[in-house]
């Protein structure tokens, strides 16, 4: 089907979209299938085969304790993390693992086979799940990608998943697959770019629905960033990277709230959204409920921008809960908009196209969705997407030690305060502008095929190599 709001939106577990949420899905789709094609019980040995990025970075992201959960029957949008810790000590003390929930078999991450150096043709992000009998007979097999954002794609059904996108694309009321036939809506319908997918997603859901579940995910945000202040001390993985976010939330309260909880001081707009990345990424790196927006890399970056629009955009101290729902809502479809040019014509993997597909992507969401509460036209709301990928063209992903951390919990913070800049630059123009979203996106892929692997979450490159790990 084609991709809608709740793909680009959806909720998962950290540190990582495309090396854990999509990890964890492929390995309960496979135990899934194993369990209906009746040979389960027949099962007497495992075998997990990862690939390229998922290899090279896999421990710092969680991909093989995710498979072992996945395995399980687990799925990301429904796991919570306390059955995470649950079950990963369980199967560390045991060594035993419940294969769809039923047969135990002795296996762990140990188990699993690395092949960092070897990418397999359609992404680096591959895995291969192999089961076979007491006499060795292999009873079923299949290799997946992880291909960014929690999506998901098996070997040999590629070209039939793009034929199946493009006529569900086709069957969309008003269907787009770059910004150009996006505006063309606008300019033919008189709607606004939320509106246009608005439209589009009532073809699956009602109304009602897409509301409701909008607002929910918002409320995870919302939810990820009062459980991220409450942590304290470092975070895990070795780095010894420091929680930020309780103190500096401590200490806005004092300076900025005045004694009033619910005041801002607008002179502390800045350090809000700064604060809001940095809780959302801190959570994400501990491994605990996020959405994905697109990726779990880049996360922090949509909630820090609405959390602006919802606290310092004009007249926003005025609105009726009401007002403030309806500025979640637009904003979060024209975010959804953009987000499908990008699935439609690039990457959203970091293994594919460097961070310019995560962090980029996700600060172009932003300032489209902020633009759109802001009273922007079609034309600046595109423009304000433009502007903010313009200048997160090339970013690398080279994260320490493979971890969700350095530079990734600060590149959020600073992709906010780039989102934020572009919506208002672009709302104090008249839309026209000598560049095209469609064009910085293809150039985004272009950069992103021409970057060196070592610069694409191979922890090859960068300050993964040239910062000492602690």
């Amino acid at each position: 089907m084609a991709v809608g709001v709740f793909d680009l939106f959806s909720i998962g577990i950290g540190p990582s979209s495309s090396h854990t949420v999509g990890p964890m899905r492929a390995a309960a789709v496979f135990a899934e299938e194993l369990k209906a094609s009746g040979n389960l019980g027949a099962v007497a040995s495992l075998r997990v085969d990862l690939y390229g990025s998922l290899a090279a970075t896999g421990h710092g992201h969680g991909t093989m304790t995710a498979i072992l959960l996945g395995l399980e029957g687990f799925h990301p949008e429904t796991i919570l993390p306390a059955e995470v810790e649950e079950r990963l000590a369980a199967i560390a003390e045991t060594g035993v693992l419940n294969l769809a929930g039923a047969v135990p078999l002795p296996y762990g991450v140990k188990d699993m086979v690395l092949r960092p150096l070897t990418v397999l043709p359609r992404h680096t992000n591959g895995m291969t799940f192999t089961v076979a009998d007491d006499g060795g007979t292999v009873l079923h097999a299949a290799t997946f990608f992880s291909v960014g954002g929690g999506f998901i794609v098996r070997e040999g059904e590629e070209d039939a998943a793009l034929k199946e996108l493009d006529e569900s694309i086709e069957e969309l009321p008003l269907p787009f697959r770059t910004a150009a036939e996006l505006l063309e809506h606008c300019r033919a319908t008189g709607l606004s770019i939320s509106d246009i997918m608005l439209v589009n997603e009532r073809a699956a859901r009602t109304e009602d629905e897409i509301r409701a579940g909008l607002l929910h995910i918002y409320a995870v945000m919302a939810e990820c960033v009062q459980t991220s202040l409450k942590r304290e001390g470092l975070l895990p993985g070795g780095l010894k990277v420091r929680r930020r976010a309780p103190d500096w939330h401590e200490r806005l309260m004092k300076e900025s709230c005045k004694e009033d909880p619910d005041y801002r001081d607008p002179k502390y707009w800045q350090e809000w959204v700064n604060l809001i990345a940095l809780a959302v990424n801190e959570e994400n790196a501990s491994g605990g409920r996020v959405v994905t927006a697109p990726t779990n890399g880049a996360a922090g970056i949509i909630p820090a921008v609405l959390y602006y629009a919802l606290h310092f955009a004009p007249g926003m101290d005025q609105a009726t809960q009401a007002d403030r729902d309806e500025t979640v809502i637009k904003f979060l479809l024209a975010a959804a908009a953009v987000g499908v040019l990008y699935k439609e014509q690039a990457s959203i993997s970091g293994a594919e196209v460097g961070c310019q597909g995560e962090v980029g992507s996700a600060s172009s969401m932003a300032a489209a969705g902020l633009a759109e509460v802001l009273g922007g036209t079609p034309a600046q709301v595109e423009n304000a997407a433009e502007i903010a990928m313009e200048h997160n063209l090339g970013l690398t992903c080279d994260p320490i030690g493979g971890l969700v951390q350095i530079p990734c919990i600060e590149r959020n913070a600073i992709a906010a305060a780039k989102a934020i800049n572009a919506a208002k630059m672009a709302l104090w123009g008249d839309g026209s502008h000598r560049v095209s979203l469609d064009e910085v996106i293809i150039t985004m892929r272009e950069t992103g095929k021409d970057m060196s692997s070592k610069y694409k979450e191979t922890a090859m490159g960068g300050l993964a190599v040239n910062v000492v790990e602690c």
